[in-house]
């Protein structure tokens, strides 16, 4: 068990509400909340769902606050915080222990010396969540009272309930909400006990986190029905809330199938693992890699995949989905999916570049990257050196060779190849790669002008392109030319006074000095590259200072700060309103998913993989910290590295996975070839 805490923990209001947790359907939608049950988030919920996957997600139902009555004492299960800061009721003092069982939370309730357990998970493929209630001990019948809270808002707002009037009717086996005419109907259902209609707005939770994030804090949520059952020692109770007609009540065989789901996917990364014994912190983000794993159905391609870029408020964005693919499905066995997102994205080529942000409501999408379109070729490289399925590779070739065309000749915001081999992006008031902050018209970070990773991308792009010309049969010469041109172009980021390279090349004001962790990938993708053949970009003495430079000065347990201490603009905590969040994002903020090229930059360096190992295993430390059994999207640059951000990030999971394999992998290989 990777994730459980004792009352230490689960009876301290200030580290339980801290802790959270998360289950997912595989379409977008999810649930999320607290250790403790309180709701600190406009994003806790037990029923998010995608009403148009895998988007659109809308709180259904917001939680369900419990009582127990048990030898004529009362024993209330909820938390709940008011405007005024009151914590009422105070639950989480009869909470003995909690746990992830897989990816499934529950919780351990004491009420004298009855022990009531509380699991809630999601059914996969379905606007569906399960939460089962089982009296494991007692010494005579116990009556649970619950009342359920439900809302139908956009999971990124907050409720005034006001004079707004649900329409709650009974149904067999519990209640049906529509909250409006144009609306989504939601049932409540129960395999047993009684379920009455009810209709009080609770007013003014207050949701602390968002306060923190200078956003709304005030939320209400509607009391729409109270079940009441009384359960004899041994027997159970599952409540179901779904916008499914028929949702399955049968709450043991919904678990089964949950955790048969959940087995699967750790025999997937069993079969592609070079070892036979795994960790458990490993085994844990195995599953976590799964959550983010969501359906995008188009008309073409009926059965498309993506991946959302980070719980609780992130969506599909194309950057983040070709970064996260190789760990998130490759490296765990899954390649039939990364190939449907290979091609699902496909679709959205557009004059040579794929979209960063897919909207909610389906308008055409944005295309402002430089760089996701260079993470597609890593993210193919990565699927066919898995497979070997030169057919989908003869598919994909003509698209890739359009891509490269584009860039030649030019494309969207500047994006250009100039005569030094080198890829120059950008122009005033847009933001085109990773670091891509911006407050209204203010560009945090701009970096216009020949970033140093797009460039490192662009060549591991062309060295592949040449490899696979060479596979298929097709000219290649081109390609291998203008890797070469690349090659000898990019000796002008290495910057010998400052023992280091630049961050960014012929900008507005000159070549650019700060100390960012972008120059990782010159080393990071060579040893990919290097697989192929590939000579690196750098030489090995340069590769080792880059490694040394940012061992010194950014690298932190957690990640990577985004920029170094040393520099005037330096900052290392992250909080406040959206302005100030926005204004230190990657301004020293630590990014864990930078741990993985980091740690495979180490490899490639020091040939070390229990040095690189150990650079990982902080990690599992953080899977009880933020998002349990997850990793966070970002954390403080200044100690103790608190986590701030998403609490469960596609990359981070990704990168953490798939450097881990790529340490096993070479260990595995050195054994066999010393």
């Amino acid at each position: 068990m990777v994730v459980q805490f004792d009352r230490v923990v689960c009876g301290d209001l200030p580290s339980a509400e801290k802790k959270e947790w998360l289950i997912t359907n595989g379409i977008g939608g999810y649930g999320a909340g607290t250790v403790a049950g309180l709701l600190t988030r406009r994003y806790h919920g037990l029923l998010i769902a995608a009403l148009k996957p895998p988007l659109q997600r809308t709180l259904l139902l917001a939680k369900l606050d419990e009582t127990v009555q048990y030898q004529g004492r009362t024993y209330e299960l909820a938390v709940n915080r008011w405007a005024d800061g009151t914590v009422a009721p105070q639950g989480y003092q009869n909470l003995q222990r909690f746990q992830i069982e897989g990816s499934i939370p529950l919780w351990n309730y004491i009420c004298g010396e009855a022990q009531l357990e509380k699991r809630v998970w999601m059914q996969p493929g379905a606007n569906t969540t399960y939460v089962s209630y089982t009296l494991k001990q007692a010494s005579s019948p116990l009556t649970l009272s619950i009342k359920a809270l439900v809302n139908y808002r956009d999971h990124h707002s907050e409720t005034q309930g006001q004079n707004w009037q649900m329409q709650v009717t009974s149904v067999p086996q519990g209640i049906c909400v529509s909250p409006f005419e144009e609306a989504t109907s939601f049932s409540l259902l129960s395999d047993q006990g009684e379920i009455n209609p009810e209709h009080v707005w609770y007013r003014n939770f207050n949701l602390d986190i968002e306060g923190y994030r200078g956003l709304g804090n005030r939320d209400d949520n509607l009391h729409a029905a109270t079940l009441k059952v009384t359960l004899k020692p041994g027997e159970s109770l599952t409540v179901v809330a779904s916008t499914e007609r028929h949702p399955n009540l049968n709450g043991k065989i919904a678990l089964i199938e949950r955790r048969a789901h959940e087995q699967q996917l750790l025999e997937n990364w069993q079969a592609v693992s070079p070892t036979q014994t795994t960790p458990p912190w490993i085994q844990q983000l195995v599953l976590a890699a799964n959550q983010f794993v969501v359906d995008r159905p188009l008309t073409e391609e009926p059965e498309g995949k993506t991946i959302i870029a980070g719980y609780p408020w992130f969506g599909d964005w194309g950057r983040d989905t070709m970064i996260s693919l190789p760990g998130i499905t490759v490296t765990t066995g899954r390649t039939e999916i990364a190939r449907t997102i290979i091609r699902t994205f496909a679709r959205y080529l557009d004059q040579g570049m794929l979209p960063n942000i897919f909207p909610e409501v389906g308008e055409q999408p944005d295309y402002n990257t430089v760089d996701a379109i260079l993470w597609y070729f890593e993210s193919i490289r990565c699927y066919h050196a898995a497979t070997q399925d030169d057919d989908f590779l003869q598919e994909i070739f003509p698209k890739l060779k359009d891509i490269i065309a584009w860039h030649q000749t030019g494309t969207r915001y500047g994006i250009h190849l100039d005569q030094d081999g080198l890829i120059y992006a950008g122009e005033a008031g847009v933001q085109l790669t990773w670091m891509d902050a911006k407050v209204e018209d203010w560009v945090v970070t701009p970096r216009v002008g020949k970033p140093i990773e797009i460039n490192a991308l662009w060549y591991s792009a062309l060295r592949l392109m040449t490899s696979f010309a060479q596979r298929l049969g097709e000219p290649h010469q081109a390609f291998q030319d203008m890797a070469d041109q690349t090659k000898a172009g990019f000796q002008r980021f290495w910057a010998k006074n400052l023992g280091y390279c630049y961050d960014v090349l012929d900008g507005p004001y000159g070549d650019d000095p700060a100390l960012r962790p972008n120059q990782i990938f010159a080393v990071s993708l060579s040893m990919a590259s290097g697989q192929t053949g590939s000579p690196p970009l750098l030489s090995l003495a340069q590769q080792r200072t880059i490694v040394e430079v940012c061992g010194q000065s950014l690298v932190t347990p957690y990640g990577l700060r985004s920029l170094s201490p040393e520099h005037p603009s330096y900052q290392g905590h992250y909080g406040g309103s959206p302005l100030q969040r926005d204004g230190v994002y990657h301004q020293g903020t630590t990014w864990a998913w930078l741990l993985g090229p980091y740690v495979q930059a180490h490899l490639q360096v020091y040939r070390n993989p229990d040095q690189a190992r150990s650079l990982l295993k902080p990690m599992a430390d953080h899977l009880l910290a933020h998002g349990l059994g997850s990793v966070s999207e970002i954390l403080d640059g200044d100690a103790p590295f608190a986590p701030r951000g998403c609490f469960a990030q596609a990359w981070s999971v990704a990168e953490i996975l798939r450097a881990w394999m790529a340490v096993e992998q070479f260990e595995n290989l050195q054994e066999r070839h010393p």
